[in-house]
């Protein structure tokens, strides 16, 4: 009778213990990979998104349009507004283009596959086959390109291709930064420099 008495206590207390360890264990560990992904909405969508971009000639005395002059005009076949996220932005999935002005009136033209303006930072991020085109003929090719707007800053940690029509030379490199209209740029490892074949007139 004892030694059945010890053996019970003995069973009950193990069976107790595995309980405790069990329902301790339970849910304190996280299973990586396995948490739902949170959906994200985008508060709007447009198609064929067009959108102006304006400032000011001289200090506004009034609504007059004609104090204002036309800086960029931007298109796209969609736009998705996730401008209700903490860190907002836009997005132009099927791609966008650019076209914008110098003071001069002169266009320039900049269009990518991908692209997305951050609204907090001003920052427009390009992605896939971007392609700058200069109103003076001036053009770069690079996969991937940020641009600063506030600051009218272009730059790419990227491979690109330079052609410059002025001195007929074409240039190959990894990573620059540029003004907006391509007249003065920073080019940080370049790999050469060919001469552009001038075409014969006989």
């Amino acid at each position: 009778m004892i030694s059945s008495y010890g053996y019970s206590l003995k069973s009950i207390a193990m069976v107790f213990t595995m309980a405790i360890l069990f329902f301790s264990c339970q849910d304190n560990y996280e299973r990586s990979g396995q948490e739902k992904v949170p959906l994200v909405y985008p508060m709007g969508i447009a198609e064929n998104f067009r959108a102006t971009y304006t400032e000011a000639r001289d200090v506004l005395e009034s609504e007059d349009s004609t104090s204002t002059r036309v800086v960029a005009v931007l298109t796209s076949p969609l736009n998705e507004d996730y401008n209700n996220l903490k860190f907002p932005y836009r997005t132009f999935p099927d791609g966008l283009l650019v076209h914008y002005f110098n003071e001069a009136g002169e266009k320039s033209i900049i269009k990518a596959d991908y692209g997305i303006i951050y609204s907090a930072t001003n920052v427009i991020d390009l992605q896939g086959n971007v392609v700058i085109e200069s109103h003076d003929g001036k053009k770069l090719e690079t996969p991937q390109l940020f641009w600063d707007q506030d600051d009218n800053w272009i730059f790419t940690q990227e491979n690109f291709k330079f052609t410059n029509p002025e001195d007929g030379t074409i240039m190959d490199g990894e990573g620059m930064d540029f003004n907006r209209d391509l007249s003065f740029f920073n080019a940080h490892k370049t790999y050469g420099l060919m001469t552009i074949k001038e075409e014969s007139n006989d």
